[in-house]
């Protein structure tokens, strides 16, 4: 499936997504060529682990100057599989390529870290106490999608499908390839390497986020698109 994305003005340089995708790789390989063990403890060590963020006997306002919350960063870049990964970048590039154009490259990056840092934060207050790390880009990427469909609420994506020997050019709205993301997330959660190990907190808040960064930042897109 190969993916067309409308463009109405004349590009500028954008170097988000590219590097957003660049270091998710990086990390990937980098992980994939340590030895078993290792790569376990640099997922604990890296990732976000709710019970290492909060505990139930310390007041939340306190432990939010804990430097384990730096792992609300750093998770955001390690992924358990290829799959894993392969559907995190997809849709990034998808939808974070129109979204980076309009918001501006620094903008879009703090999107997908602000939404990943919020999300990961949900995730680890919904499982509070878990000693299980939440990874991957995920609730950044929602955070991304969420931003699109602010964005561009009535916006329709050209598709170029294989039918047979033919391939057929259609043109189907934005919320359809959200809502197969979100299938993608559900068969990840239930038949991959981590058996349920999507925390699904952490897409809605994200998603969330992503809506509300979007329309906040109204102002600051039209006086962008104004210069």
């Amino acid at each position: 499936m190969f993916v067309q994305v409308e463009t109405r003005r004349r590009p500028r340089l954008q170097w988000a997504t590219t590097l957003l995708v660049i270091v998710c790789v990086m990390s990937f390989v980098a992980f994939a060529l340590m030895p078993l063990p290792q790569r376990v403890s640099m997922w604990l060590e890296w990732g976000t682990v709710p019970a290492n963020i909060f505990d139930a006997k310390e007041p939340i306002l306190r432990q939010l100057h804990d430097p384990a919350l730096l792992r609300l960063v750093t998770a955001l870049f390690i992924h358990l599989a290829w799959l894993h990964l392969l559907g995190n970048l997809l849709f990034l590039v998808i939808f974070g390529l129109p979204a980076e154009r309009t918001l501006g490259s620094l903008w879009f990056l703090l999107l997908f870290v602000l939404g990943g840092v919020v999300s990961n934060l949900v995730g680890a207050l919904s499982l509070a106490g878990v000693r299980a790390p939440i990874i991957g880009c995920s609730g950044a990427v929602s955070a991304v999608l969420g931003a699109y469909i602010a964005l561009f609420p009535r916006a329709k994506l050209g598709l170029v499908l294989p039918l047979g020997l033919f391939l057929e050019f259609v043109r189907v709205p934005a919320f359809l390839l959200i809502g197969i993301w979100v299938l993608l997330q559900l068969i990840f959660s239930y038949a991959g390497p981590s058996y349920g190990a999507v925390v699904w907190w952490t897409h809605i808040a994200g998603f969330l986020f992503g809506v509300v960064f979007a329309l906040v930042s109204r102002d600051a897109i039209a006086r962008r698109l104004r210069g």
